[in-house]
């Protein structure tokens, strides 16, 4: 009698026998792609710096191959770079929004343009040092202030201040260059006719597009053809039926907040405004019993240190201060890479910047980035590769 056992052992062995000998594939085209549009870290250098004024800068980077960037990852119009720099002893990051639109990424061209912060840590350093031929390092695109088609209403309305202009940039290019499909309009806030950053290349942009609307708001002055004022509920219903809008936003801190204060009578939808800080996140107001500086003893595997730390300034920012090493990208309190637990001390987290989960809360953990001091703390920060992010 016939083994149905034994047969089935002969005939998988035959398989075997006349499956092929070619040696399996090392590596798959999907790792390669997926590698491309997401590395850890990109290797740029600097080709050309573009004065707007004495108060901002453009600076275009292309990949810089003699450290292994061949081509520049892809990206979203909206999205940012997380730029790692090494200033005296302090590692840091900051958080810039790409200018240019995504398929100048296709001609290995990215574009930024930052505003010289007069009293800030980076920006003057930016200012001082970065130049035709400085190479830089920065992160994959990153951030959420993007357009979605099956999330976001047809109509965008983008409201801007200062420099947070510059993502709404890339969102006009690529709508005017057809790599988009929605309508844009925006309402810039600036204080006077005279100051305001790209004005001229955006309105440009406008004229030459029927998708793409431009509507300047001046806070310090009265001009011919621009709105008057703070970009206010009354001004986004003037140009936006916001039933059917989605809001994005993207500049100071004072900004976010003034204009989630004005929609909140609206009730919207969940996600129909989408905000994106610019910038430090301004400290929160004391109270009569919060000290200036405190000490705040972190924690981070088997090592502690002590660092003093300003109550007006976020814990990441003491912590680069003294040489910690942290893991950052957005600064807004969003990105969630900055994640640390508080083990003692009081904190204070804002509103605006609190976009941590329910369970993050319950237990303690915050984000470094939009998280300021009320106490002596002492915190627990997890271990951090440098390598994988300052190269």
């Amino acid at each position: 009698m016939t083994n149905p056992l034994t047969e089935l052992l002969a005939e998988r062995q035959a398989h075997i026998e006349a499956g092929a000998t070619t040696p399996l594939p090392t590596h798959y085209a999907v790792n390669d792609l997926a590698a491309a549009l997401h590395p850890e870290t990109q290797y740029l250098r600097i080709t050309k710096v573009v004065n707007h004024g004495t108060t901002a800068k453009s600076f275009y980077l292309a990949p810089n191959s003699a450290q292994g960037t061949q081509h520049l990852a892809y990206f979203q119009a909206g999205q940012y770079l997380s730029i790692q720099l090494m200033i005296g002893h302090s590692h840091v990051t900051r958080a810039y929004a790409l200018r240019s639109a995504p398929q100048a990424a296709l001609h290995d061209e990215y574009i930024l343009t930052i505003k010289l912060v007069p009293n800030g840590f980076v920006t003057p350093y930016i200012f001082a040092h970065w130049q035709v031929g400085t190479l830089v390092t920065a992160s994959a695109p990153m951030g959420q202030l993007t357009y979605n088609r099956f999330r976001d209403q047809h109509h965008v309305l983008g409201i801007a201040g200062g420099s947070g202009i510059t993502p709404f940039y890339a969102l006009a290019s690529a709508v005017a260059d057809g790599t988009e499909n929605f309508d844009l309009t925006i309402l810039y806030g600036s204080r006077k006719h005279d100051a305001i950053l790209l004005g001229d290349d955006l309105a440009a942009i406008a004229a030459n597009s029927d998708h793409v609307k431009l509507v300047n708001v001046l806070s310090d002055e009265t001009y011919p053809g621009y709105e008057h004022g703070f970009i206010n509920l009354a001004i986004m219903q003037k140009y936006a039926d916001l039933a059917h809008t989605s809001i994005f936003v993207c500049g100071p801190g004072a900004l976010s907040k003034f204009i989630a204060s004005e929609v909140a009578p609206l009730h919207l939808p969940a996600g129909r405004l989408r905000q994106e800080l610019s910038g430090q996140l301004p400290a929160p107001t004391p109270t009569k019993t919060t000290p200036a500086t405190v000490q705040v003893t972190v924690k981070i595997q088997d090592t502690t240190q002590v660092v003093t730390a300003n109550t007006k300034e976020p814990l990441i920012v003491a912590l680069e201060r003294a040489g910690i090493i942290v893991p950052a990208a957005c600064r807004s309190g969003e990105c969630g890479w900055c994640r640390a637990r508080v083990i003692s001390g009081d904190v204070n987290v804002p509103k605006i910047a609190d976009h941590r989960r329910a369970a993050d809360r319950e237990f303690g953990y915050v984000h470094l980035c939009a998280t300021f001091a009320k106490s002596d703390l002492t915190i627990e920060v997890p271990v951090h590769d440098l390598a994988n992010q300052f190269g």
